[in-house]
């Protein structure tokens, strides 16, 4: 799935809580929207952004997120990032990237209030096993913590997602890539 990502030196210069601010993110991309046929922005919505991007001749859709905070701080990790993705076929696709590689058979949690859901990974990607209860879990919370194996240790790493602007930004999503 194509990524919005911003050039190394605007990450750079980004520090406090503007490295985190989606409306931030989507203004220093613009340029990336204009240039080339990639994502298209389909709005900012507090903490969410909502995208999409035609992929052989068909029309994908996204939300996503960056944490709020992460423990411990693993250097030389990349981007973080928990996206929902509607397609043509698939639906309701709730990925996690934990900037790093998985260990293998490793099974992160992501904790919604008392909810808890199940991932398996594959590669830096771990997928909801239940997408559609994840999205209706996202809609209903607050916040979501995912909690994952680290990549070299026996540490365990804590991503905490703001769901503030969550039920806005998928809506957009559903609305420009409606199921068929």
């Amino acid at each position: 799935m194509m990524r919005l990502r911003l050039p190394r030196s605007a990450r750079l210069h980004m520090c406090g809580p503007m490295r985190h601010s989606p409306l931030l993110l989507v203004l220093l991309a613009a340029p990336a929207f204009a240039a080339a046929p990639g994502p298209k922005p389909l709005g900012v919505f507090q903490d969410w952004t909502a995208a999409s991007y035609a992929a052989g001749g068909q029309t994908v859709c996204y939300a996503f997120t960056h944490p709020t905070n992460s423990v411990p701080k693993l250097p030389g990790r990349g981007g973080v990032m928990l996206t929902v993705t509607e397609r043509p076929g698939s639906r309701d696709e709730v990925v996690l990237d934990a900037g790093y590689q998985y260990p293998a058979k490793s099974e992160p949690a992501v904790q919604v209030g008392p909810q808890s859901l199940s991932f398996y990974t594959s590669g830096q990607n771990a997928f909801a096993r239940d997408g559609h209860a994840a999205v209706m879990a996202f809609e209903a919370g607050a916040q979501a913590v995912a909690r994952s194996p680290a990549p070299t240790s026996r540490t365990q790493v804590v991503d905490t997602f703001s769901l503030n602007g969550f039920t806005a930004a998928y809506n957009a999503v559903v609305k420009a890539c409606p199921a068929k």
